[in-house]
């Protein structure tokens, strides 16, 4: 991806200073694909706003300095088990606004210094148990504008967590898998940003404001 200075390339790669890192911005390039031969010294990479959709599972093996990572604004439908399992270091993830639709399970177990995910703008219809208890140092968590109808146990082990974005899904409030989340924000009213906006799909009833006890026996299809 990097070649000498003077030479046209893909990326634009910089060196590491005392007030940035070492940086390859890739984004802006009409991307379909990964570039090969990135750094092992990277620390940032930028792939964001290209048209990538799909990574090889090893794209970003061998790359073990990241802190941080944009995949934003591409058109990935999916990510690829273990993609992210080599980015130990990686503090930031941006997901954003591409075709995802699920998660594959332990997706983000390696992520363990992560503070910051973006999965806002998305496609999300579920979010699996688990899929976020080893992030526990995350601080901020964007959940907006998918089509997510529950969670189940998903942010227990968010114990670090500052800021919580989860307005603009479909959040199904006539059944009980509901109860987890209107709870969690019950105890995490300070954390949740624009709580009112997280409603029942097809009500203007925020999820805080459900009634629990009426839901409670009512399984959900």
């Amino acid at each position: 991806a990097c070649l000498a200075v003077g030479k046209d390339d893909i990326c634009t790669c910089s060196n590491k200073t005392d007030s940035s890192p070492e940086t390859v911005d890739c984004s802006h390039k009409k991307l379909a694909t990964v570039p090969t031969g990135i750094p092992a010294s990277t620390e940032r990479l930028q792939l964001n706003y290209n048209q990538l959709t799909s990574i090889p599972d090893k794209a970003f093996h061998g790359l073990a300095r990241l802190t941080y990572l944009s995949l934003n604004d591409n058109k990935l439908p999916f990510l690829p088990a273990g993609v992210f399992d080599q980015l130990t270091e990686l503090g930031t993830l941006w997901l954003s606004n591409n075709q995802l639709k699920s998660l594959p399970p332990g997706v983000f177990d390696s992520l363990t210094k992560l503070t910051r995910l973006d999965l806002q703008g998305n496609q999300l219809q579920s979010i699996e148990a688990g899929a976020f208890d080893k992030l526990t140092r995350l601080e901020k968590l964007y959940l907006s504008e998918n089509k997510l109808q529950s969670v189940l146990t998903g942010f227990d082990s968010l114990t670090n967590m500052q800021t919580m974005f989860i307005d603009n899904n479909l959040w199904d409030c006539a059944c009980s898998d509901i109860i987890y989340l209107r709870t969690f924000i019950a105890k995490n009213t300070d954390k949740i940003a624009g709580m009112e906006s997280a409603q029942c799909n097809g009500t203007s009833t925020a999820v805080k404001d459900v009634n629990t006890e009426k839901i409670k026996n009512v399984t959900c299809n």
